[in-house]
Order: structure tokens, then sequence, then C-alpha cells
């Protein structure tokens, strides 16, 4: 047992995110997001909401501070932007590097990326386009 860590991150996305650098990324896909297809390494997170696991995670994750967006997303071509989205802003932006804005991308711009992460987590998340990439920074020295 470890102390401080959200029982919603399993044994195998801890052993993940400590063995990705600067630079890699992570996409969190929703529950239609093709994961197995498009993953170097997939982790199920089956049941659980993105939310939900950036709320786990990101006290261990630090966020690049060398790029000019905090995430990227899968551009939607809807009136209205997903309300997922803003919980996003809201909960990545309460760490450091993660009151950027966004980056939407086209879907196979997103596909193509999502196929280069160094893993796909594949979620319960049942709101539409609410896949998200971050990307990790470094443990900034004190």
């Amino acid at each position: 047992m470890l102390k401080g860590i959200s029982g919603i991150i399993s044994p195998d996305l801890l052993k993940i995110l400590a063995e990705m650098g600067h630079g890699d990324e992570i996409v969190f896909g929703d529950s239609n997001f093709p994961a197995a297809s498009h993953a170097q390494r997939l982790i199920r997170a089956d049941g659980h909401t993105i939310t939900a696991l950036l709320e786990a995670i990101l006290p261990l994750f630090p966020l690049d501070y060398a790029v000019d967006f905090t995430a990227v997303l899968m551009n939607y071509r809807g009136d209205a932007e997903p309300k997922v989205w803003n919980r996003y802003k809201e909960i990545l932006g309460r760490y450091p590097d993660g009151d950027k804005q966004f980056l939407a991308i086209p879907k196979p711009d997103f596909y193509e990326r999502a196929t280069k992460a160094y893993c796909v987590v594949a979620t319960g998340e049942s709101e539409g386009f609410a896949n998200l990439i971050i990307r990790k920074g470094c443990v900034k020295s004190i």
C-alpha cells in the first residue's frame, strides 16, 4: 500500500506515469475513442471519467512548461464546445503550467498524435469529444 495516491490510479497507470519523461504525452480517450488501435501502451480505466482521473493524477504529474498549450483536444464542430472542456480548464488550471490555452486539432490529427503518445488510457467517459492529451514536464528543483 502507498499513502496519498488515489485508489483509481491502477498500479499499471502509476508505473506509466513514473516511466514517462519530459515531453512524453498521455491520451485520455473517452468511451468511444479507438484506444486499442491507437496505443503503443494501453491502460484500461473503465468506469472512471477523465475528470476523475485528472483529479487523481495531477498532484503527481508535472505539466510541461516548455509548450504554449496545456492540453490537446479533438476539435469539435458543433455550436458550443463540450461542457467537459470547461471542467478540464478548471482542473488543469489549479496546477503549475496548467492555465495556458488548449489546442484543439482536427480528428485525424488527434488520432495521429495519439498513435505517437507514450500511452493511451481508455476511460469510461461518456461525454462526446472528451478526448484529451496532456504532456509531461519536469519536476522543478526547489
